[in-house]
């Protein structure tokens, strides 16, 4: 078999096996382990962390604090159990939180605001996902005005999932910072994808730790973990959350195995992040010159949200990339979303690519 006929059948093969591979761009939440990340679940030590006595789990918990900044830290099975942890802990029933319209808290949570704490939500109309400290100012409630909710926390989502992986600026956030103080107001990141924000805008997680009562951080997105989400805050917030913890049902044994798989994330998928931001931005760019396109929203991130022509519905859309293996998500609305992560990898991204260049409608 002579050179040039070899290389056709390799040829042959890649473009075979291309065509046939899944591209799962749902969520950055589909990862599975490594072999390295599952090697290091295995050689886990573990212990009961129902006693504290898990080593793996109060290793991960002290890292994630100091990496902040902050006194201590708590794991727990997810980011919506962490969430609803830090609003139950910040405020009594019949209170009110400020959030965006686009906050995970409200849309994402399966209604926990008001199931768990007797909490209302007062939404800000800010600009995908994010709003500034003016319009937290003018959304508050006066405080002696018994009539209406009393205002007593305020959530921030950085990145904002619904708002397409955008990035709140950190003066910004220092300002709404100073607007709570003087409001007698608790402050909560939920930063769930904070990873990818921290390596987007070159920041240093401390400077989160100076600004926040509480974060809530995922391992599970963008990390490739299986499982796990973080709670950080003072040492009496923390301690006052394992109780918070345990009557949400989130008390756990040998869960080591997991925090292990954190440990294994922090210290070797974290700066990889970018690749994913720079696939996005390549998927923004192809969708832009695409006819059947109308918007794509400006991606900093690993999220990209688009959308099509009205004479296009997302159902045929959808199942036109289902077809070619491709899976990705409607947002409502004719809208769509994108996920890259740790699983999509050159060989994918080069192929969903071509898939959006040939689709015709």
């Amino acid at each position: 078999m002579d050179l040039q006929l070899a290389l056709q059948i390799l040829m042959n093969f890649v473009i075979k096996l291309l065509r046939t591979m899944d591209i799962n761009l749902i969520s950055d939440t589909v990862t599975k382990p490594s072999k390295k990340m599952l090697k290091s679940m295995m050689d886990a030590k573990v212990g009961d962390d129902v006693f504290k006595e898990d080593p793996s789990v109060n290793k991960l918990e002290n890292k994630v604090a100091k990496m902040f900044g902050m006194d201590s830290a708590l794991f727990f099975p997810s980011g919506t159990m962490t969430n609803q942890t830090a609003i139950k802990l910040h405020t009594n029933p019949g209170d009110q939180l400020i959030c965006d319209k686009y906050a995970h808290v409200y849309n994402y949570e399966g209604g926990g605001v008001s199931f768990n704490s007797g909490v209302s939500c007062k939404l800000i109309d800010g600009e995908r996902g994010m709003f500034n400290n003016e319009q937290l100012v003018k959304a508050i409630n006066p405080p002696d005005f018994y009539h209406s909710p009393k205002t007593s926390l305020v959530c921030i989502e950085n990145t904002t999932n619904k708002g397409g992986g955008a990035c709140w600026n950190l003066n910004e956030l220092k300002l709404i910072k100073k607007t709570c103080l003087e409001n007698n107001l608790s402050y909560h990141l939920d930063g769930a994808r904070i990873w990818n924000a921290l390596i987007k805008m070159n920041q240093d997680p401390k400077d989160y730790g100076l600004i926040f009562d509480s974060i809530s951080i995922c391992l599970s997105k963008g990390l490739g973990c299986p499982a796990g989400s973080v709670l950080i805050g003072s040492h009496e917030l923390i301690e006052r959350a394992i109780r918070v913890r345990k009557i949400l049902g989130g008390g756990m044994r040998q869960v080591g195995y997991l925090a292990a798989c954190g440990i294994y994330a922090l210290e070797n998928n974290f700066l990889r992040l970018s690749e994913d931001h720079l696939k996005a931005i390549e998927i923004e760019k192809t969708l832009s010159k695409l006819s059947y396109i109308k918007k794509v929203e400006p991606v900093e991130t690993n999220i990209v949200i688009f959308e099509i022509n009205s004479k296009i519905s997302s159902q045929l859309f959808l199942e036109r990339l289902k077809n070619k293996g491709v899976k990705i998500i409607s947002m409502g609305d004719n809208k769509l979303r994108v996920v890259t992560h740790l699983d999509y990898d050159n060989l994918m991204h080069s192929r969903f690519l071509e898939i959006l260049n040939d689709l015709r409608f």
